[in-house]
């Protein structure tokens, strides 16, 4: 059967992870420097052995079928490193937006708005709807992530838990203010990159984090303005019930008092918390129901589905060959 080959950059491990589900060659460059999208697989991958790592500088030996930008680095610069004149003109090229747009909600145009052979794809319809996309052909294809089936929310542990690396580093878009605030009247604690820093756990590799967080009550995420962070869905997949900000693509997520709470209001999101803190069942009964959600919106079955779909429009391939990892 037919399987593309495929050039991408490792930016982001988690959505790396899930992407690769889908069963091509899937080839991430390496420098020895490992500077950012160059790490390869990164240490102790959970990916497929179909992800392989190449040298940077032998990239333009390789017959791809198509090539994926997820940063203007990738796109302005390193495309022109690494990339042959012929692969450049002849393989075709989609840009991956995980981010909302900066500095200006509305006003900011796309690195590739202006070159409408690229296919730019957006995470979430919000990110679609406030960047400036100009003329260049866009689609969504919504989040899904690869953990562990086998970990299940447990909820025991009557505290809040917030996976966000760097927050401290990352201010108010993070949201670093709204934990500090929130933690003063709440028991919360905070997990990833840098965590130890402001009294966290700190960083687990992601094979093990997701047993970690499932011990804790709930997932507080903090971020005033992003994409729909991954470490939600990952929760929700694990059925864990979500406290969160009602901004940007959340309030199609989280419904209240069915998935969690969402509100732009401190005082009702402390109290939500001390809610959840304080009536464990109904925190199960409210992550029983974020799984459900993410099981039928953010399944691994239906973004293999969507991207490989998009594969077959973008790269010309019989579509009827793509399948996704789980199923080879």
């Amino acid at each position: 059967m037919k399987r593309l080959s495929i050039l991408i950059w490792h930016i982001h491990g988690a959505y790396l992870t899930a992407i690769t589900q889908a069963d091509h060659i899937w080839y991430v460059p390496v420098k020895s420097d490992g500077s950012e999208g160059y790490s390869g697989r990164g240490k102790d991958s959970t990916m497929p052995d179909y992800v392989r790592e190449v040298p940077a500088d032998q990239v333009k030996q390789l017959d791809l079928d198509l090539v994926i930008f997820q940063t203007p680095t990738n796109y302005q610069i390193d495309q022109y490193e690494i990339l042959s004149e012929g692969q450049r003109q002849r393989v075709p090229a989609i840009y991956l937006e995980h981010n909302t747009p900066e500095p200006h909600p509305t006003h900011t145009l796309h690195p590739v708005a202006g070159d409408p052979t690229v296919q730019l794809v957006h995470v979430t319809h919000f990110n679609r709807l406030m960047w400036d996309n100009g003329k260049t052909p866009t689609r969504v294809i919504e989040h899904s992530v690869a953990i562990d089936p086998t970990v299940h929310y447990k909820g025991q542990r009557p505290e809040g838990i917030c996976v966000i690396n760097n927050m401290q580093h990352r201010g108010r878009i993070a949201g670093y203010d709204l934990f500090e605030a929130l933690r003063q009247r709440v028991p919360l604690t905070s997990v990833g990159m840098d965590a130890l820093a402001i009294g966290g756990l700190g960083e687990f590799h992601y094979r093990d984090l997701h047993r970690t967080v499932a011990d804790y009550r709930f997932l507080f995420s903090p971020m005033r303005y992003s994409s729909l962070p991954l470490a939600l869905i990952e929760a929700m997949t694990i059925g864990m019930p979500i406290v969160a900000l009602a901004t940007t693509e959340l309030p199609t997520v989280i419904e209240n008092g069915v998935h969690g709470f969402i509100s732009n209001e401190i005082d009702v999101l402390a109290g939500r918390m001390q809610f959840l803190i304080d009536h464990p069942d109904e925190a199960a009964r409210m992550g029983q129901n974020a799984r459900q959600s993410a099981q039928e919106r953010f399944s691994i079955p239906r973004f293999v589905a969507d991207w490989n779909r998009l594969f077959f429009e973008v790269c010309g391939s019989e579509e009827k060959t793509f399948h996704a990892a789980s199923e080879a």
